[in-house]
């Protein structure tokens, strides 16, 4: 261990001060001027509402039950004559109360259909906190703000269902010119 003389620590202490003070300063003049987001924030949760099938599964593995969910059922004619008519959920309600949800993502994880999507729309602050339990029509406008997924890296391994696709239409290629070949002799 080094000796250190009297007074040593405040000397270091004023070094750091001295260094800071002497540096440009760098503030961001938010209103003004949008800060440069990462490609990945988490702002609020957008709604593909199209691809909503009112299952429920957000809204049951939320812990913070912020999800409110409001549906009813339709039936459907049958689609070829003799069918039997079907049900089907149709959404009437799909609210986030964004005073209670804590930005898990547990609700965009467990959608099968993905209709729930990160936004990186921050912006949403309220003077009352019961404004902040936003409805549907709200988080439909945040859904174009989200970004497209980033692109497939050009050096990955082809995925194996389109391998095998390729496959299949290069034998049916094969066996189609062979026969041609054949008709042509």
């Amino acid at each position: 261990m080094a000796p250190s003389f009297p007074g040593s620590g405040l000397a270091k202490g004023l070094a750091v001060t001295l260094r800071t003070m002497t540096r440009k300063t760098v503030t961001q003049q938010y209103p003004e001027a949008q800060p440069e987001l990462p490609p990945r924030t988490r702002g609020v949760i957008g709604l593909f509402e199209e691809n909503c099938t009112v299952c429920m599964l957000c809204a049951r593995e939320c812990p913070d039950w912020c999800i409110y969910i409001d549906s009813h059922k339709e039936t459907v004619p049958a689609a070829v004559p003799g069918g039997r008519e079907r049900s089907r959920n149709v959404l009437d309600r799909f609210a986030i109360d964004f005073a209670l949800c804590m930005y898990c993502g547990i609700c965009i994880e467990v959608c099968p259909f993905d209709a729930l999507f990160w936004s990186p729309e921050f912006e949403y602050s309220e003077t009352d906190i019961r404004d902040l339990t936003h409805e549907r029509d709200k988080l439909r406008e945040w859904m174009w703000t989200v970004p497209a997924p980033p692109a497939l890296d050009p050096a990955a391994e082809e995925p194996k269902e389109l391998g095998a696709a390729r496959k299949a239409a290069e034998k049916l290629a094969a066996a189609r010119r062979e026969r041609e070949q054949e008709a042509g002799e």
